[in-house]
């Protein structure tokens, strides 16, 4: 994961695809973002990044999010797929649905070197979530089946061209601009109502979350 290191263009969708990128999905552009430190580190210097609105693009590579109205602390954020754990959509009774996900900063991506994990949570305001969550699932199924080949051949995760995964010709998803909730190809339909899922125990979410993080600080310095 790494935040305003996108290069950025002036095309429609605003931002250079990496070499064999293969662009997804995008957002209604009323969609927030929160980046944050765990409440796990009570000890270090906090960070945190946000924006009110902007537009998410999904990929066969990375999750990317332009604000609509970018600031000193948050031009643009970038995470590698595979970076970004514990995903699911939250459904509250009142207001939007919103996808969060733990994620795991890369080398250099401007995050400070003592978090080994930051929650995001993003907002779709006009609709979205389920859309975006459905794709990047099936995207990650088939990263992680090439890396799981890769290993069996000793080549590791270096070994997996990322770009050259094959897919199956996963469909492309454009936002309508006149019906956000209206997907490419697709017969148009509004996204209906979804039931809220039964409430989890008092604090499950946050020992899950903090589990994961501690999974993810004992990779890193075993690897170190």
């Amino acid at each position: 994961m790494s935040i305003n290191w996108v290069m950025l263009s002036s095309d429609s969708r605003g931002f250079t695809p990496l070499p064999g990128e293969q662009h997804l999905y995008s957002s209604p552009p009323r969609t927030s973002l929160v980046l944050k430190s765990l409440a796990s580190y009570p000890g270090n210097e906090p960070f945190s990044a946000d924006s009110t609105s902007g537009t998410v693009h999904l990929t066969n590579r990375r999750v990317i999010y332009l604000p609509a109205t970018p600031n000193d602390r948050l031009q643009s954020f970038a995470c590698p797929i595979l970076n970004l754990h514990d995903t699911h959509v939250e459904a509250p009774w009142f207001g939007a649905n919103i996808w969060t996900a733990l994620v795991q900063p890369v080398p250099g991506g401007g995050i400070p070197a003592h978090l080994p994990a930051l929650e995001l949570k993003m907002t779709f305001k006009d609709g979205g979530a389920f859309d975006l969550h459905s794709t990047f699932e099936r995207i990650k199924e088939r990263l992680l089946q090439a890396v799981d080949v890769a290993q069996m051949a000793s080549g590791g995760e270096q070994g997996v061209d990322m770009g050259n995964v094959n897919l199956d010709e996963l469909p492309a998803y454009e936002a309508s601009p006149t019906s956000p909730l209206v997907s490419v190809g697709a017969p148009q339909r509004r996204e209906e109502p979804v039931e809220p899922p039964s409430e989890r125990p008092p604090g499950y979410e946050e020992v899950q979350r903090e589990s994961v993080a501690e999974d993810l600080e004992r990779r890193l310095r075993a690897s170190g």
